[in-house]
């Protein structure tokens, strides 16, 4: 059964917004971007671009929000679509639904990472898997898992940049910089925590094997952690970090030392060059993913 209507899609990052106005089989009809200002100033220009593309296009049956956080994304919760506790000036106690309930659509609201790992599992790296595991590693440091399709949570979306790894102080003395737990994942492997580590980005250290493999390490903890806890078809990584020439082959080799050759399955190849990999979307897959959650919305409103 074709569906009927348009789907309004939201990736809001902590720079800028990507919206877009799609049919149901993903082709986007228009798109633009506006800078992550404030509730006051995006809102409406939110609201503006949907209500125009609308006129030109026709009617929105659904929107889909990927979206940066924290954020309360169960569906059950009366504060569901509302920024919690984000540091971010003036969006906490924000809702998506006070800009886009003016459309009577159903909105589905999901995180920024588990909207690019649905874009991923339907249309990049994670296409014909059932569980797919989608990390980014950028300002921050987040995990999507996804079953069919569908994200998983619990209580709140899962928070695996803030896993403590294994920190030798000899080796690493760099004491993290998460405010909450300091040297976390998210806290010694972040851009932010690299950068203020070495005074560059890590695809500026390419020259300097020692300083690949130390990120890689923390990051293939984290990725044995999600192999052992959640057994996904594929791991993919992406995010800033993730484009430091040599770190996805070093990921792969220490993620194979941490496991060491304990989970046999057709899909761990052996030098897990299918098994762990970099987005096939590249900077669409948020967008994609948002698509699929306005879908959703309509399947399941």
């Amino acid at each position: 059964m074709a569906m009927q209507g348009l789907i309004g899609a939201v990736e809001a990052g902590g720079t800028k917004f990507v919206l877009a106005l799609a049919t149901p089989d993903g082709e986007i009809l228009e798109r633009t971007r506006l800078p992550t200002n404030t509730p006051v100033e995006t809102w409406p220009a939110m609201a503006a671009f949907f209500t125009q593309a609308s006129q030109r296009h026709g009617p929105i049956a659904a929107f889909g929000v990927a979206s940066f956080g924290p954020i309360d994304i169960d569906p059950a919760s009366p504060a569901y679509g509302t920024f919690t506790t984000t540091p971010k000036p003036g969006w906490s106690g924000a809702r998506f639904h006070d800009a886009l309930a003016q459309f009577n659509a159903p909105i589905n609201v999901d995180t920024d990472v588990n909207g690019a790992a649905i874009g991923e599992w339907q249309a990049g790296a994670g296409r014909g898997c059932r569980t797919v595991a989608y990390t980014t590693i950028g300002t921050g440091v987040g995990t999507g898992i996804i079953r069919d399709g569908r994200s998983l949570m619990g209580i709140s979306h899962f928070e695996s940049g803030h896993i403590l790894p294994p920190h030798n102080h000899n080796t690493d003395p760099f004491p993290g910089i998460c405010p909450y737990h300091s040297d976390c994942i998210e806290g010694l492997a972040s851009g932010p925590a690299i950068e203020q580590r070495w005074g560059r980005s890590l695809d500026q250290l390419a020259d300097d094997p020692q300083a690949i493999q130390l990120i890689a390490g923390y990051i293939a903890h984290l990725a044995s952690t999600l192999v052992l806890l959640h057994m996904p078809d594929r791991l993919i990584f992406g995010g800033g970090v993730m484009k430091a020439p040599g770190l996805i082959e070093a990921v792969r080799s220490a993620t194979l030392r941490k496991l060491n050759h304990y989970v046999q399955h057709p899909r761990v190849d052996d030098g897990l060059v299918s098994y762990v990999v970099t987005p096939g979307l590249g900077d669409d897959a948020g967008i994609t993913g948002a698509i699929a959650l306005g879908c959703q919305a309509i399947a399941s409103p």
